[in-house]
């Protein structure tokens, strides 16, 4: 397993995090309602809206708080805006959720990916969102919600959460995408200097199977263009020959920002 290597940041893809604190099938409703309610604020969908805040929402920010009354008449003046100045707009993708709930309340945190337009190029960037909901009346309502940009920092720490779902799933499109054309790893078993190509084909043919893949104890340094990641990658599943694998090891990934 390699895990040393020189990487370029690209766009980040959607992936789901769920923290198993109640149902998975709860955990799937709390993600849907998320997303509808997303799709509702694009559309300016006041009625949706409506069931969607608590009468005591309020979202926090350094600008001010925010009642549920004008979070919906904020939504509703966007899309009035959009519809009568059709242009590309930005698209946000909600992803990388945690989820921690209780049969009467839940927190949702995820990563938020927006694409925006500009001068015939895209530019992307990451933010993180946190809402309070309480189920009232049998329904989820958005209580008090939070969030803020991504820094470079909070951005690595997403990719590494990404790197460990892909090579749990063997997920070889993921590393063709973000490993530099000159990456380079250093095995953590034997030593080996391994290529990006090298690399690829030995998680394609990879005998092991990781039931699940966890970094954790993360701690990130950003120097202008250049990141680094140190920290504990364990590993739980079984080895070629079926014998169960419960591997730890320290890790340092270094990635470098490229336009």
């Amino acid at each position: 397993m390699t895990r040393i290597f020189f990487l370029t940041l690209t766009v980040l893809f959607a992936s789901v995090c769920v923290v198993a604190q109640c149902s998975e099938a709860d955990q799937q409703k709390l993600i849907a309602f998320d997303k509808a309610w997303g799709e509702a604020g694009q559309r300016g969908d006041k009625a949706v809206l409506q069931n969607v805040y608590a009468d005591n929402y309020m979202n926090t920010s350094v600008a001010g708080t925010i009642t549920k009354a004008q979070a919906i008449e904020n939504a509703v003046r966007a899309a009035e805006r959009r519809s009568a100045n059709p242009q590309p707009a930005a698209q946000t993708t909600p992803d990388n959720y945690i989820i921690a709930c209780t049969p009467n309340t839940a927190t949702i945190t995820h990563r938020n990916v927006t694409v925006t337009p500009a001068d015939g190029k895209e530019q992307t960037s990451y933010s993180r969102s946190v809402h309070f909901l309480e189920k009232r009346g049998g329904e989820w309502r958005v209580v008090s919600d939070a969030g803020g940009p991504l820094n470079d920092a909070g951005q690595l720490l997403y990719m590494e959460m990404e790197w460990s779902d892909a090579d749990k799933k063997r997920d070889t499109a993921w590393f063709e995408r973000n490993f530099a054309d000159d990456y380079f790893g250093v095995s953590s078993l034997t030593g080996k200097l391994t290529t990006k190509a090298e690399d690829v084909a030995d998680i394609k043919n990879r005998k092991e199977v990781f039931d699940s893949a966890v970094a954790s104890n993360m701690q990130v340094r950003v120097e202008g263009n250049t990141g680094v990641v140190t920290g504990i990658y364990h590993l739980k599943g079984r080895d070629d020959k079926g014998q169960p694998l419960d591997r730890r090891i320290r890790f340092t990934d270094v990635y470098v920002k490229k336009d």
